[in-house]
This record gives structure tokens, sequence and C-alpha cells, in this order.
């Protein structure tokens, strides 16, 4: 793994016009790389929407790195070219999409996978479309069950039947996180504002809205424990949830549990920081929503009032001095003060905050919390002769996750720093052309999954970003 030092000067004489050095692969290996698109056949692709070809024909023109071009051809539309299902029911449109190699939606990677094509929507009625259906299959979703973090497409069994807890056979799997409700409200919100479509924000959608609310008031427990357990017959500890499926005590301090991770992965301590700041914005969004679209003051008011409520809570129990970096968000909390330090590459995670709206780039708080995530003080963060980067419990130690590579990226101001993750991105991707779930840091051909849509169109995100933003990172040989 190249220095953080040694990448500062490489970066550096290539800003001023010096040529660096191509890495990894030698350069007339690179050379001589053949780039061939590596996505399907255009008859074979789910959908297909001409501006985001389009967006991938510009784009591509200005990246003067080959591999890094190839890598955007083949990662940006990755989500319409493989997982989605679009179509109408009851003359309404209907997205369903899969993760990838996994033949299931969630609510969380479903919104993630559609996000980086929602500016196009305002001059893309069929892209338009698309986004309109997985607001609604997501509102159905939501209606089946606020508890479910993913789902089969109909009621076709299958999936985690065998867990104990409520499962219907719409289920593909029952883990409750904050953040499956928080982010149908982000696409929709985002939808909303960017289309003008309030076709979207119909009776169904409304109920949900309130389900979503309701389900977490009844996650503060402050009434009582709440309906949802979760149990797994299972030898890997973080799949199932302890006594009685309930989780660790809690001191009822008006924060909100989640028995699991956006990894999947259950908590150590329920109050899980990042998603309860999620939930913070989620909330806002609502109200927005509820004021200005739909006329429902009472309800705006009761969700704004509910944000105000967490993210009080979230100051009072969640920001906790740390004897390294000073005042940092902690990645979870059990109101007992018992703190866990960490972050996971899965978003929301405390590195992604800005990303989501839950806090501001320049604030304090945030980089000091940054500080930790980005450091040996985070138990999760690996650094080797491959890559650094954020991994998690899931897939084991050692494992960078391109997502958190890739989200740095997005968090970053310092062109430095985002030419390093392009960088790590380029030369980690096992000559295959596309983000993976993880690499081992000394080895980029020890990967899983080689089908991972949210990575693949996160990372396009990130470039056409830099292409709006900082289009001179893209002119530089990496």
């Amino acid at each position: 793994m190249i220095s953080r030092r040694k990448m500062i000067r490489t970066t550096s004489m290539a800003i001023a016009g010096i040529a660096a050095v191509p890495r990894g692969l030698g350069a007339t290996q690179r050379a001589t790389q053949d780039f061939t698109s590596q996505r399907p056949p255009l008859d074979q692709r789910r959908f297909v929407s001409e501006s985001v070809e389009a967006t991938i024909q510009e784009v591509k023109r200005d990246i003067t790195d080959p591999e890094l071009g190839w890598m955007f051809e083949n990662c940006y539309p990755n989500t319409l070219d493989t997982t989605v299902q679009f179509s109408t029911i009851d003359g309404r449109p209907d997205g369903f999409v899969i993760t990838g190699d996994i033949p299931a939606m969630w609510l969380r990677d479903s919104t993630a996978q559609v996000w980086p094509y929602l500016p196009l929507t305002k001059e893309d009625e069929k892209l338009r479309a698309l986004l309109a259906g997985v607001v609604n299959r997501q509102t159905r979703c939501i209606l089946i069950d606020p508890y479910a973090n993913a789902f089969n497409d109909g009621p076709t069994g299958g999936g985690w039947e065998s867990d104990l807890t409520e499962m219907k056979p719409e289920l593909h799997e029952r883990k409750y996180e904050i953040d499956s409700l928080c982010y149908p409200v982000r696409l929709a919100h985002g939808y909303w504002q960017t289309t003008g479509d309030s076709s979207v924000l119909d009776d169904e959608w409304r109920s949900a809205a309130k389900l979503i609310v309701k389900t977490l008031r009844e996650q503060q427990r402050l009434n009582g424990i709440g309906p949802y357990r979760f149990q797994r017959t299972t030898a890997v500890s973080y799949d199932t949830v302890p006594l009685g499926g309930y989780g660790n005590p809690t001191r009822k301090v008006g924060l909100v549990h989640s028995m699991f991770r956006p990894s999947d992965d259950a908590c150590v301590y329920p109050f899980l920081v990042p998603s309860n700041l999620f939930a913070v914005v989620a909330l806002e969004q609502l109200s927005q929503i509820f004021w200005e679209e739909l006329s429902d003051r009472a309800f705006a008011e009761e969700c704004e009032e509910f944000a105000r409520e967490l993210a009080e809570a979230i100051r009072a129990h969640a920001v906790i001095e740390h004897p390294t970096h000073g005042r940092i968000y902690a990645y979870e909390v059990d109101g007992f003060g018992n703190t866990l330090f960490m972050d996971d590459a899965n978003i929301p995670s405390l590195l992604a905050l800005p990303y989501l709206g839950a806090a501001e780039l320049d604030d304090p708080l945030y980089q000091a919390t940054r500080g930790l995530v980005l450091s040996e003080d985070n138990p999760y963060f690996f650094s080797g002769k491959a890559g650094e980067g954020i991994g998690g419990p899931h897939v084991g130690l050692d494992m960078v996750w391109p997502l958190g590579i890739t989200m740095r990226a997005l968090t970053s101001t310092d062109n430095e720093e985002i030419l390093f993750c392009l960088r790590m991105l380029k030369e980690t991707h096992a000559g295959t052309g596309f983000m993976h779930e993880s690499f081992h840091k000394n080895d980029p051909s020890n990967f899983t999954r080689s089908w991972f849509a949210w990575a693949n169109t996160l990372f396009g995100e990130l470039v056409v970003k830099l292409h709006d933003e900082r289009p001179r990172l893209l002119s530089m040989q990496l």
C-alpha cells in the first residue's frame, strides 16, 4: 500500500503537470489492457435510459485515464442494466430492484441504487417513471411490514422463512433497521423535489409515511418493549438478536432502537447513532412534504417535533468524549453510558453523515468523528499492501469495502484525498471493471460479491459528481 505521504507527493507532482508513474499493473500492461465494455448486450439490458447513455458518453469523454473511464462505463449503469424489473400495476408504474446476486429487494439498496439517476429525471420521462415505480413499490412493501428490510417480488416465499419472527411470504428477510424506513423517505422526497411530481404521494404513500413514524415511535420503547423481536438459529452471532430477540438492555432516553445495522449485522448497543441521525433527516423531509404538498399541518408538526426531540437526545447521549479525538459521535450507545467507538462501511455510517444531509462537512463534530473513523482507532479500519479503508464484521477482518472508499471521496474536500481514493478503487477491482462488496487489504483478487449493484452505482455517482464539480481531477492520469 502506498503511504499517504508518498501519495500526496505523487499527486502534487501530477497537479503540477509532472506525469505520475502508473502503479498496480505495469505501465506496459496498462497500455495494452483490453478495456472492452463489460455491460450486457443491448438486447439483454433490463432498462435503457437515453439520458443515462448520454451521461456515460459525456463523462467518459472527459476522463483521461482509460481504465477509470472503462470502470465508470461498466459501473454507472449497472443498476439499470442488470437489476431493474419495470412494469405497471393497476395502471401505475412499478419498479422492483434486486441488489445483484441476491434476487430480493432491500428498501435501502433499492433507493441507493437508483438515487444517482435522480437528477436526470427532470428531462427523461422514461427514467422518471422508473423512479416513481420504485417509490410505489417501496410504499407497498412498508405497508406489508414496516419491520422488514428485504422483500420478495410478491408472496412467493423464499428467503429466511425459518427465522423466529413474524415472517410473511412477501418477506425475504425481517431484520428491523432504522435506515430501511429512512431510505424510502429520502427517495420520495428527492423525487418530489426534483420532478415536481406529487403523484407518488397518494393515499397509500401517506399511510406508509404515517406507519414509518408510528414504527419509529414504537422503537423508542417509551411505553413498552414493542411488537418486534427477531432470532435466527445460527452460529454467527451478528445474525441474531440476544435476550429473546429484543436486543441488549437500554435506558429509554428518547433514542430509537435499531436491532440491525445497514450491513444487516446485529447491533451491540441498540441505539445506532448514524441511523438515528438519518431518522432526524427523514422526519424533517416528511414534515416538509406534509406541510407544503399534502396540507396536513398537524402531521407535519408532529414529524418536526419528533425530529427536534430525537436531535436533542442524540446531542445528550450520543456525543461522547473520546480519549484521543475529543468530542465525537459514537457509533452505538445504550443510554447507560456504554459506548461503541467504530464505523462500518455500510451507509448510513458516521462517515456518510454529510452525504445524507445529517451533518455539515465543516462541522467540527463531524470532522473529529471522521478523524477517528479513518484511523486505527476505528477497529474496522484496515490498511494493507493493496489499499486501506473501512470494513465491518459482516465479511470479517482485513476486508476493505469499496463503499467506504467511495464515500470517503464523496465526503472529502481535499483533491489529494479524492485522488487517493480513485487510485485505490482503480487498483482493487481485480481486473473486473466493477466494484465489489469487499476485498482483502493485501490481495484485491480475494473479494466478495462480484455483482453488487449498490457499490457499482455509488462509484458512478462519485465520478459524475467529480465531472460536475472537480473536472480537473478526471483529466489526470491516475
